[in-house]
């Protein structure tokens, strides 16, 4: 979804070559000494696909309609800092109260109650993207359900997308400002519900890139167009913690030294790297060092069946029980399953009699349901993340988060991501970030699988693609096919 808004879309901002941002839609950026303040002067030849101009009141009628609890929006959370957010998406204060004005049609003035130091990467989010007040009331519950329920301002249309169908278009959008710059005329879209379709296409030269599975990956792998997309995605274990036993953290620590990550990749096939954090490895340097390899806790995440054992029998103990037996959720796609069935048999091997693991597989949306309502016992969950920056997984954990499904709580590591963000130094915040990790790896608050890396056949000819590993990570504004 935000690939395809970013896009068709476009903000204050676009995300350019190594999560740099790149001019949108504003032309001039001033920041107040305090770092309060920002105005944006906004581009006055910016329009929509129905011809309306996109002015600062645009913005100011988006971002209070994704804070606004009716809303339901379940990103509104990154507007947190954002003057008066907090209150408003608790309900205790008026959208119109929201730190974000319009000074006549192309000023926009931001306030925020503290600095945010990832505030310009928020901006090229689509999240923060402005919406057509006009439009979004006119097609009202239909709106964004189907391409011809929408307007565009940025380098594409979408065509032909209802809703659920396996193919559309992006069109080249002849209202956007910079159309000069955009050189391709149409990106098609191709579903496939197989990955050897999807590659005999490719084959043929009726797709430019597809997707590899993991059995294609083995085979492919080194040949020409080979292609791996390294994302700053983590799949993890999220414990159901209103339940006994895992609130128990010898439990959920046992687990995670049971699971041989090396031999889970193997069953899992394909480019993925085995986790040893929360926060994927390329997401952001700290003075030149990985964010990653700061935080990354060998000691919980290296397999150890003797400790897990140990551990293991200890939590059964405290919990009076002489076994366990819980479901793990996931998706019902031929990976989900490969993933879970690996996990229950490495569970199975380190805990014997004592364990009885079962399986659910689902559809994704009924699992994304099931994982909000809270209606599991362990959950196979994944995260990517929204701009590059540690705060974007880091956030998920704290007590009150919607995501937090497992709902995993500490004080010490709620507080301290709050004094992250009203750090007054870039040093201090990095502190608070690593400290915060560190807490959440070794209580296993939830227990890190691996890092996604996608491996795909995408042909040489095609030129210019700006990929990001986080946030939306394609932007196909400058992209070519070369002769």
């Amino acid at each position: 979804g935000f690939n395809q808004l970013n896009n068709v879309t476009e903000g204050l901002y676009r995300l350019g070559k190594d999560s740099k941002i790149t001019p949108g839609l504003a032309t001039k950026t001033t920041v107040s000494k305090d770092g309060l303040t920002y105005t944006f002067t906004l581009r006055k030849d910016a329009k929509w696909s129905n011809g309306d101009k996109v002015t600062a009141k645009d913005f100011v009628y988006s971002w209070q309609r994704t804070v606004n609890p009716k809303t339901g929006s379940q990103y509104a959370y990154l507007f947190s800092g954002i003057k008066n957010a907090d209150a408003i998406m608790e309900g205790k204060k008026s959208v119109s109260e929201l730190g974000v004005k319009a000074d006549g049609d192309y000023k926009l003035v931001v306030t925020l109650d503290k600095k945010i130091p990832y505030f310009k990467l928020l901006m090229g989010f689509p999240l923060f993207f402005p919406q057509n007040q006009k439009v979004v009331e006119k097609y009202g519950s239909k709106y964004g359900t189907a391409s011809k329920y929408f307007v565009y301002d940025g380098p594409f249309k979408q065509e032909g997308w209802t809703g659920s169908n396996l193919s559309w278009k992006l069109v080249k959008n002849d209202d956007y400002w910079d159309k000069k710059a955009v050189k391709l005329d149409k990106i098609t879209y191709q579903v496939v519900k197989d990955s050897n379709t999807g590659y005999n296409l490719y084959q043929s030269g009726k797709l430019d890139g597809a997707l590899l599975s993991a059995e294609q990956t083995k085979q492919l792998k080194g040949q020409k167009n080979y292609t791996v997309f390294h994302e700053s995605t983590t799949f993890y274990l999220q414990y159901n913690q209103t339940k006994e036993e895992f609130k128990n953290a010898n439990i959920r620590k046992a687990i995670s030294l049971a699971i041989n990550r090396k031999d889970y990749l193997k069953v899992l096939g394909g480019e993925n790297t085995a986790a040893t954090s929360v926060t994927p490895v390329g997401l952001t340097k700290v003075n030149g060092k990985d964010f990653q390899s700061i935080v990354s806790d060998k000691t919980d995440m290296t397999y150890n069946k003797a400790k897990a054992k140990e551990l293991f029998n200890k939590g059964l103990q405290e919990l009076g029980k002489d076994k366990l037996e819980f479901a793990i959720l996931t998706d019902d796609t031929d990976g989900a399953k490969k993933s879970v069935e690996a996990l229950q048999s490495q569970l199975k091997e380190a805990f014997g009699d004592k364990v009885t693991v079962n399986t659910q597989t689902v559809p994704f949306k009924t699992r994304l349901s099931r994982s909000t309502s809270g209606d599991f016992d362990v959950v196979l969950s994944a995260w990517g993340a929204d701009f590059a920056d540690p705060i974007s997984f880091l956030d998920l954990f704290t007590s009150n988060n919607e995501q937090n499904n497992g709902k995993w709580s500490n004080a010490e590591y709620d507080k301290l991501i709050a004094a992250s963000k009203n750090a007054s130094s870039a040093s201090d915040r990095w502190s608070d970030l690593e400290k915060a990790e560190k807490i959440l790896l070794q209580d296993q608050g939830v227990t890190p699988l691996y890092y996604r890396n996608q491996a795909w056949m995408v042909n040489d000819k095609v030129k210019g693609i700006i990929y990001n590993t986080a946030g939306a990570n394609l932007n196909f504004k400058d992209t070519y096919i070369a002769k």
